[in-house]
């Protein structure tokens, strides 16, 4: 099969490498991380608007790229290079292909122009504490009240919730303790009711808990009242494109360990001619390219129209793509010894990323069940 890339997706790619290259380095982002109140640059932000990468997801009525989801994969492949803090997986995937799945024209022409050059970040508000990678287990609660909607329930984990100022929120249409189809919603963090708990995550990214205590939204913040299709498929976008961020930061892993096994001495030579340590650094090879296989895949597949098969061949990707984190950055670690998890290091900064990779949206063995109960 031919996973050549047209001219323009090449250009895209390139584009995306050399802004991390020139004005994303490792010492820029530790200065980001340590010193930055929101956690990330609002420079940057505005330099990813300006070359574009916000509209990729945004279809061109809206003024947008109208792009695919192999256009996704290329740029995220760039920010796991380069580790970046800002909220593009947050805003520019998920809660942009929300709004332009879900909102109706209106919808769209309001937050959708603003999402794509960077004027509101948003946040999509999914994951619950007794979620346990049950996607739809939700138990936020919305119900009709006069003229609007009433929601209240506790989302977990949201990331960058802090700085956004729209929330997608899921939720179940229905009072507490009754069943109902799951809607979404798109809330102004300043809403009276909403209250955030903000953190930083293990790979340095801000997140919040946030609890929504009664809040009112008027009608039209309902972007669906019958979203679980669509929900779906935008976890699944979503999963295809930290697919790809992981083989970027992985092959950023690998090339410092091939770069340190050549510099580093032992017993008077660099430690990269021992034997034991070449057949580690080739399986770490091998991991990579069947991440990267299984990354074509996901961003091939992730939008099929067939959510079975589509969760099929998601559910493989993000088993293979979890298991080269999970070697790749343990070998990484191992072979640079006790400095690999110094926070100086940027070796400990890609593992802990690929490590919360592992995670998102499930991990290894919750899509292997998934997997292995589809073939059943």
């Amino acid at each position: 099969m031919d996973f050549s890339f047209t001219e323009e997706q090449q250009m895209l790619l390139d584009t995306t490498r050399r802004f991390v290259a020139k004005d994303y380095g490792f010492e820029k982002r530790q200065k980001i991380r340590q010193e930055a109140p929101e956690g990330f640059s609002r420079d940057a932000w505005d330099t990813l608007a300006d070359i574009g990468l916000l509209a990729i997801n945004v279809p061109e009525a809206e003024g947008g790229m109208g792009g695919s989801a192999v256009d996704t994969m290329l740029v995220m492949n760039a920010i796991g290079e380069g580790l970046l803090l800002e909220p593009y997986l947050g805003s520019a995937v998920l809660a942009t292909k929300a709004v332009a799945l879900m909102g109706n024209d209106a919808q769209r022409a309001a937050l959708l122009p603003a999402l794509a050059a960077g004027e509101k970040i948003a946040a999509f508000a999914h994951d619950e504490p007794a979620s346990r990678f049950e996607r739809m287990a939700i138990d936020t609660r919305a119900w009709p009240v006069g003229s609007g909607y009433v929601i209240t329930g506790h989302k977990s984990v949201v990331l960058h919730g802090p700085s956004a100022e729209v929330l997608i929120v899921t939720a179940r249409l229905a009072q507490p303790g009754q069943a109902g189809p799951m809607a979404v919603f798109a809330v102004p963090s300043g809403n009276a009711g909403v209250r955030q708990v903000p953190f930083r995550t293990v790979d340095g990214l801000p997140a919040s808990e946030i609890r929504f205590d009664q809040v009112f939204l008027p009608a039209d913040a309902l972007l669906s009242a019958e979203a679980d299709d669509a929900i779906g498929a935008v976890l699944d976008f979503g999963i295809a494109a930290v697919c790809a961020e992981a083989v970027g930061a992985l092959d950023k892993l690998l090339a410092a360990t091939v770069e340190y096994a050549r510099s580093r001495k032992q017993f008077g030579q660099p430690i990269g001619k021992f034997q034991a340590l070449q057949h580690r650094m080739a399986d770490m090879v091998l991991h990579i390219e069947q991440a990267r296989s299984m990354s074509y895949l996901a961003a091939v597949r992730c939008e099929d129209p067939d959510p079975l098969a589509r969760a099929k061949a998601l559910s493989a990707a993000k088993v293979v793509v979890g298991q080269a984190c999970r070697f790749v950055g343990q070998q990484a670690v191992q072979l640079h010894g006790g400095m690999g998890v110094t926070d100086e290091l940027d070796v400990s900064h890609y593992f802990k990323r690929l490590m919360a990779i592992e995670m998102q949206f499930g991990g290894t063995d919750q899509h292997l069940e998934a997997y292995a109960a589809q073939l059943a």
